[in-house]
């Protein structure tokens, strides 16, 4: 257990580096092109990413999941997996530019023709990634994921802003998603040599896990992007470009601090399933983290989403706003249960995530259009925040179902979490209301200085008083400070 544990520790610390390197580069090239761009330009690209997602979704063989779930797979495995990918990357590339021109006529702007044979391109360099990198996952190795991960970021990055200086177009936006695969891509198989021989020995073996998965992954990747299409065609690409940037900026801070733990889960609970006290125990003390680190950074999102958004991308962009502060809570709330698919999949409970992610889809698709046709975008963020809430319950009970871990057990763990965030929102609350509004960016830059600083201390104040008070039980404070303790001893022996 402990070299598992240090293992996790290994991999969740380049996992870090790497998300943390990409969520800079991402916010940067975010802010810089959305003072180049229009909120219509965002709009027009996110209506293809949409598609392209949801395509992907449909068709995805969920063969990686297959090999890290398989107990030894041999190169026959892998040149099937690449064999597969290549051909459904070969056949969706040709369906998604032959539909271009009747997308650009469903939308009503020529304009989408080109962006749908753009991610055609993109589709097919997709089916040529390398199959192997998966095992870096199984064998919690994480280190070349980092390289990996970051090059491939910054290459985006970089392409976007330059196309975006000289042309002022969203083909910006594309360029840097195709720049970004490239390389990808090439690095995949520098880092990790492969020299693919087409074959469909194993086919039925993967797919006999994968089934399942696969099916999941579509409902729930139209459960989450279907909204997009939605608004694309009744509100309009300058709403679409509100509602996807702010969106995207809402899930920033939680999904990319909480991502290299949850990144772990799958591999490591795939080795603890044959001990379901164990299994229990480490999935108990996962959850209770990952909601520790993601409760208070997605409220504090929130309550800074004002003056960040004016700070960093002007007045244009303020009807983000609205979006950022209802997603970012609710995103961070769903944390609670979230942690139900890498138990899923590691339990082999693939047809039961299945089931999950239809009865959500059948309950947030309805939603989401009455919401729409009652109020618009507020009334889409409003549908967003319900149904999340719904799934946070459906989640709980699945979990139960699965490890026979009790709700109020799985609620009990985050106590101390759900007091420490109130004290950190009135702490910050304060802050913001005693500034004066004039919209100048010092003012600004000093306002979520101040409220950042204050929200930490007080959430981090908050915490470890209750959990002295409640006699240092185990939880995610033991966790912290027994990794600080270890981060000590380490610098103090160097």
């Amino acid at each position: 257990m402990q070299n598992l544990t240090a293992r996790l520790a290994r991999g969740s610390m380049w996992i870090s580096a790497s998300r943390g390197i990409v969520n800079l580069l991402g916010l940067l090239s975010t802010i810089v092109l959305a003072r180049l761009l229009l909120p219509e330009d965002f709009g027009l690209v996110a209506l293809g990413t949409t598609m392209f997602l949801i395509v992907q979704s449909i068709t995805d063989l969920s063969l990686a999941q297959a090999l890290v779930h398989h107990k030894d797979p041999g190169p026959a495995h892998f040149n099937t997996a690449w064999t597969l990918n290549t051909l459904r990357g070969l056949v969706l590339a040709a369906l998604f530019a032959a539909a271009g021109p009747m997308t650009a006529k469903f939308y009503g702007d020529p304009r989408m023709a080109t962006v749908m044979y753009a991610f055609a391109i993109s589709l097919f360099l997709g089916g040529l990634a390398n199959p192997r990198r998966i095992m870096l996952q199984k064998k919690l190795i994480f280190w070349q994921d980092f390289m990996l991960q970051v090059s491939q970021k910054l290459a985006g990055v970089i392409v976007g802003i330059v196309v975006a200086v000289i042309f002022r177009s969203y083909w910006a936006l594309i360029a840097s998603v195709l720049a970004g695969q490239i390389v990808q891509v090439i690095i995949s198989y520098t880092v990790l040599p492969f020299r693919p021989r087409p074959t469909l020995k194993h086919a039925r073996e993967l797919w006999s896990f994968s089934v399942w998965l696969t099916l999941s992954q579509m409902i729930n990747t139209i459960n989450w992007r279907i909204d997009q299409l939605l608004i694309g065609k009744f509100l309009g690409r300058s709403d679409l470009g509100f509602y996807t940037v702010g969106n995207n900026l809402s899930v920033m801070p939680t999904r990319e601090t909480t991502l290299p733990l949850t990144q772990t889960l799958f591999p490591a609970f795939s080795q603890l399933r044959g001990d379901p006290e164990r299994l229990r125990r480490a999935y108990q003390r996962a959850q209770a983290l990952v909601t520790a680190i993601a409760l208070p950074l997605g409220v504090g999102m929130a309550l800074v989403a004002e003056p960040l958004v004016l700070a960093t991308m002007g007045a244009k962009w303020l009807p983000a706003t609205a979006v950022i502060q209802a997603m970012a809570v609710i995103v961070a709330i769903q944390t609670v249960g979230s942690q139900v698919a890498p138990l899923g999949m590691a339990l082999g409970a693939t047809r039961t995530l299945f089931v999950r992610d239809t009865q959500l889809f059948c309950i947030r698709l309805p939603m989401i259009i009455a919401g729409m046709y009652l109020d618009g975008l507020q009334g889409v963020i409003w549908a967003r925040v319900i149904s999340g809430l719904i799934s946070t319950g459906v989640n709980l009970l699945m979990v139960r179902k699965l490890i026979d871990l009790p709700v109020r057990e799985q609620l009990a763990a985050n106590l101390r979490c759900f007091a420490a965030v109130l004290v950190m929102s009135a702490a910050v609350w304060a802050v913001g209301h005693g500034f004066e509004q004039t919209g100048k960016l010092p003012a600004l830059l000093i306002e979520i200085a101040l409220s950042v600083s204050t929200g930490a201390l007080a959430y981090i104040g908050t915490s470890m008083l209750l959990w002295l008070i409640a006699g240092r039980p185990s939880g995610p404070e033991r966790e912290i400070v027994t990794m600080l303790g270890k981060a000590r001893a380490k610098l103090a022996r160097g």
